[in-house]
């Protein structure tokens, strides 16, 4: 049932109502102006026909009672809203008044004379040689009412048509935006965000359109941000499957040439040990100078492979792979003291959440000491599990007490390492927030929903 189709049938209720009520009223005063015309006219005529019953008995020279009473009815003919008979004494009727000529033309229904219709009050008077009884009759009455009310219905019913299609046109045009809005909304429900409501000409429909305009504007600013994040994160799974890959090259081809190189190297050591030429010292000085070389190259390499791509996060698991960092950043900064929180079982995260989690902490101690001068890092990861669930929220926070920075001051899109934090978080659904003022330190806040832990 459409929204034009409800308000037209309301009204037409209304209207329907609005009718019966003054219907009901006037069907009402109607009635009571009947009864209280029939009454006055009855009492009249009873107290006009006293009056000659009087004046004859009165005057007996007049004749007999019946007699002058007959001839005054004759004389006086019909009388309104009221029926007189005269009876002799042994019952025979002498006379009766005519009925009511008022408006014979009009015949009211049945259901309007119920309605209106008074009680008949009868008069009965005993007189000599006869009875003269007077009955009440609303008949004209009734005829005349119905006349007037008649008019009025039919009135009422032009209006109430008129008042109906004045609505039901009034409605069309008010409510012929919707048609678009809800076709411009289907669209925005499959998918076509680029759909655009024009101006209406209502205010109420204007402000609807411009709000749907804008929440367009927004979804489809949200998707492609969505979209974003996705190719992002797409980018990101790419760069570690290629860091994974080059350290393993790294790891499996240029570990054994370097293993080769090294035991190449002892061996010409070894073999130029106790030879009596002269240019055996030499020999064996190059050839230890190559073994500290390849160690170099060596230890090298790994630092390269630990930077591309932690071995320990394949083996052993989130936790141990951040231990394992804190540890090597804590050989290399001896005068900082970096402490490491962990709750919750952090080893079934996923690969993705893994590495991304081990970044974040990776870029935020690179950028710690480098530009923060701290003395103190603080490190706390925590999975929050519920019992009823396997899904869990995971909290990140990253503290120091460096020089801290000024917020207002500071344009966080021109740094690198926060918008590639900010956008591995919002890639999960999460938030990151940064909390930092000068000389009291730096907090990075990061919380990530319904992590799915099995």
């Amino acid at each position: 049932m459409s929204l034009k189709f409800r308000l037209n049938l309301l009204i037409t209720l209304l209207s329907l109502a609005f009718i019966l009520v003054v219907g009901t009223i006037l069907v009402n005063d109607t009635r009571i102006s009947i009864r209280e015309r029939v009454e006055a006219a009855s009492r009249v005529t009873v107290q006009l026909l006293d009056t000659v019953i009087v004046s004859s008995a009165l005057n007996p020279e007049y004749g007999q009672t019946d007699k002058v009473l007959l001839g005054f009815l004759q004389s006086l003919g019909y009388v309104r809203s009221s029926h007189i008979e005269l009876y002799d004494i042994r019952g025979a009727e002498l006379y009766a008044s005519p009925d009511s000529i008022y408006k014979s033309e009009v015949l009211p229904p049945e259901w309007f004379v119920k309605l209106v219709k008074p009680p008949v009050e009868t008069v009965e008077r005993r007189i000599r040689y006869g009875t003269l009884v007077v009955s009440s009759s609303a008949a004209g009455s009734i005829r005349e009412a119905w006349s007037g009310f008649s008019q009025l219905m039919w009135v009422g019913l032009v209006f109430f048509v008129l008042l109906n299609v004045l609505v039901y046109a009034l409605l069309k045009h008010s409510l012929k935006p919707i048609k678009p809005i809800l076709a411009s909304i289907n669209r925005m429900e499959l998918g076509d965000l680029s759909t655009r409501l024009p101006e209406f000409k209502l205010p109420e429909f204007e402000r609807i359109g411009h709000s749907l305009n804008r929440m367009a504007e927004s979804l489809a600013a949200e998707r492609q941000l969505e979209e974003n994040r996705q190719l992002t994160q797409l980018i990101q799974t790419h760069i570690e499957d290629e860091r994974r890959s080059l350290a393993r090259e790294l790891h499996d081809e240029l570990g054994q040439y370097v293993t080769a190189i090294k035991t190449f190297a002892v061996a010409i050591v070894n073999k130029t040990k106790g030879q009596s030429f002269d240019i055996a010292p030499d020999i064996s000085s190059n050839a230890q100078t190559i073994v500290a070389a390849a160690n170099q190259i060596y230890d090298g390499m790994h630092n390269i492979i630990r930077k591309l791509r932690p071995g320990a996060l394949d083996n052993l698991g989130l936790s141990e792979t951040l231990r394992d960092a804190v540890n090597y950043w804590q050989k290399l900064n001896p005068d900082i003291r970096l402490s490491l929180s962990l709750e919750g079982n952090l080893d079934k995260l996923g690969e993705t959440l893994n590495i991304n989690v081990y970044r974040i902490v990776q870029e935020a101690i690179n950028n710690t000491l480098k530009h923060a001068q701290a003395s103190e890092i603080e490190i706390k990861l925590a999975l929050d599990v519920k019992a009823s669930a396997n899904r869990g929220e995971l909290s990140l926070m990253i503290k120091d007490n460096g020089i801290g920075m000024n917020m207002a001051a500071v344009d966080q899109s021109q740094h690198f390492g926060l918008v590639g934090m900010r956008e591995r978080v919002q890639g999960f659904h999460g938030s990151f927030h940064l909390d930092s003022e000068p000389n009291l330190g730096t907090v990075i806040y990061i919380t990530i929903p319904q992590v799915l832990t099995t």
